[in-house]
C-alpha cells in the first residue's frame, strides 16, 4: 500500500505508521497545499489507486479528504435541492397566476438577482474582508433565502398587477400595482436587508457571508428587480405576460 501510494505523482512520501495487527496507518505527504484543487486531485488519485488493491480495504482520510468529501456532498445537495426549489416555486406561481409566461420570467429575475448578489459579494469578500473563498454552505443557504424573499416580493407585485390588468390592461395595471405596492415592498426590503447586514459583524465566516449576500440580494430585488426589471418585462411582453390566461382589458 505504501509503495502504491508513493508511486503517485502528487505524493511526496508514504511511510508506514502505527498498526494494531488489523489496521495499519500509512502517513502520506502531498506536494500540494492543503485544501487546494491539486490536493483534492491527489486524494482522488490515491483513492483510485488504493481501492484497486484487492483485500486492502483502504480508506483515505485526513483534512484534505474530509474537505473533498464535504465539497462533494455540498455539490450533490445543490444539484438536488436547487432544482426542487425552483420547480416548487414555479408550480406555486403557475397556480397563483394561472399563467406560464409570467412565472418563467419571474423565476429568471430571481435567479439573475441571486447570481448578481453572489458576484457583488465576492468582490467585497476579496477586496474588503479578505476572505480566501466562499464557505461550502453559503451558496445553498443564500439561494434558499433569496429565492424565498424574491418570490414573496414578486407575488406582492404581480398578483396586484393582474387584478388591475383585468380592469385597465397590462401596462396600466402594472403601473397602478407598482404605485400601490412599491412603497411597502421597498420599506420591507430595506428593513430586511438591514437585519441580514447585522450578520456581517459576527465572527462566524459562514454567517457573515450569508448575511452580506442576502443583504445585497434583497436590495437588488427591492430597488431594481421589482421596481424596474419586472415591470419592464411586463411592458415588453404585453398581454402575453399572462398567457394562457383569458384575455385581459385592452
Amino acid at each position: 500500500m505504501a509503495t502504491a501510494a508513493a508511486s503517485l505523482d502528487r505524493v511526496t512520501s508514504a511511510t508506514v505508521g502505527e498498526s494494531n495487527g488489523d489496521i495499519t496507518q500509512i502517513n502520506v505527504v502531498l506536494d500540494a497545499a492543503a485544501e487546494t484543487p491539486e490536493a483534492f486531485a491527489a486524494i482522488e488519485d490515491l483513492r483510485a489507486e488504493l481501492h484497486a488493491i484487492d483485500g486492502a480495504d483502504a480508506l483515505v482520510g485526513g483534512i484534505d479528504a474530509q474537505a473533498l468529501d464535504v465539497a462533494n456532498a455540498q455539490a450533490a445537495d445543490q444539484a438536488l435541492v436547487i432544482p426542487l426549489i425552483l420547480i416548487l416555486v414555479f408550480i406555486v406561481l403557475v397556480l397563483l397566476l394561472r399563467a406560464l409566461v409570467a412565472p418563467i420570467l419571474l423565476l429568471l429575475t430571481v435567479v439573475a438577482s441571486f447570481f448578481a448578489s453572489i458576484g457583488a459579494s465576492w468582490l467585497l469578500f476579496q477586496s474588503v474582508f479578505g476572505f480566501p473563498a466562499i464557505d461550502t454552505n453559503v451558496i445553498l443557504l443564500s439561494f434558499l433565502f433569496l429565492v424565498a424573499l424574491g418570490v414573496d416580493y414578486n407575488i406582492f407585485l404581480v398578483t396586484r398587477a393582474k387584478e388591475e390588468a383585468e380592469k385597465f390592461g397590462t401596462r396600466t395595471g402594472m403601473v397602478r400595482a407598482l404605485s400601490s405596492t412599491g412603497g411597502v415592498i421597498t420599506s420591507a426590503g430595506i428593513l430586511l436587508a438591514a437585519v441580514f447586514a447585522v450578520l456581517g459583524v459576527l465572527p462566524l465566516i459562514t454567517l457573515t457571508q450569508v448575511g452580506i449576500i442576502v443583504c445585497i440580494g434583497v436590495l437588488l430585488d427591492t430597488l431594481l428587480v421589482r421596481t424596474v426589471i419586472v415591470p419592464a418585462l411586463a411592458f415588453i411582453s404585453g398581454d402575453k405576460f399572462w398567457w394562457p390566461s383569458r384575455k385581459l382589458a385592452a
